[in-house]
């Protein structure tokens, strides 16, 4: 994996923190490699906006409002509304139903017997992220996807990121995911458009109620 993939990964998971200084010298030594393909990888994740460059001071994980994150989700929700549509109308293959179908399923398990664990708010994760990134192959628009994926750079936007795990809210979402897939399955390219952008609404109503709080917003991952 490229470093500034497993850059963007750490940001986006939390385990890199909001506001956080990131040190060349010790990330060049944790990654056995020298200075500059590092320093590369901070310079282009500063263009995806995920780093601030501060002169003499480094780069630091950048600081996202409530303001930021509240239209980040606004183009998000439309845009994977539009995904939803074209791959509607493309229909979706074997191999695509399958994907769909194995994440329910993974879904389905944690629903079923919710508790809360470490081990069901991991699988329900991996479901939600295998979910939306099968929507994202499906539409099958590469110019659409990256458009996507810029919305996805603000660490409490990105799909990775669950408001919530409540067993309300998880059999919410996971109800959303159901309903898109069939909306998919016939061929209904308003109605799969239009449930996913409740879905990713609903998301951003929660976020920000949360977060409204306090003046910049932290990954929100595990709660």
């Amino acid at each position: 994996m490229e470093i500034a993939d497993q850059l963007r990964n750490e940001i986006l998971a939390g385990r890199i923190s909001v506001g956080e200084r990131i040190n060349e010298v010790r990330l060049s030594t944790k990654l056995n490699v020298s200075r500059t393909p590092v320093r590369s990888a901070l310079h282009a994740l500063s263009a995806e906006g995920l780093l601030d460059y501060e002169c003499n001071r480094g780069f630091k994980v950048k600081e996202y409002t409530s303001k930021s994150l509240s239209e980040a989700y606004e183009i998000r929700a439309v845009l994977e509304g539009v995904a939803c549509r074209f791959a509607a109308e493309r229909g979706l293959s074997a191999k695509q139903k399958a994907c769909f179908e194995k994440a329910l399923q993974m879904g389905d398990s944690v629903v079923d017997r919710f508790h809360g664990s470490e081990d069901q708010i991991a699988t329900y994760r991996a479901a939600n992220v295998a979910f939306h990134e099968t929507v994202l192959r499906a539409a099958d628009n590469p110019i659409l996807r990256k458009t996507i994926e810029t919305t996805l750079t603000l660490p409490g936007a990105t799909f990775r990121n669950i408001v919530s795990f409540s067993e309300r809210s998880v059999r919410q979402r996971h109800d959303d995911h159901h309903g898109i897939y069939a909306a998919l399955c016939a061929g209904d390219g308003w109605r799969a458009e239009f449930l996913m952008r409740e879905h990713v609404s609903s998301i951003k109503r929660s976020q920000i109620k949360l977060s409204c709080h306090t003046e910049s917003l932290h990954p929100i991952e595990n709660t």
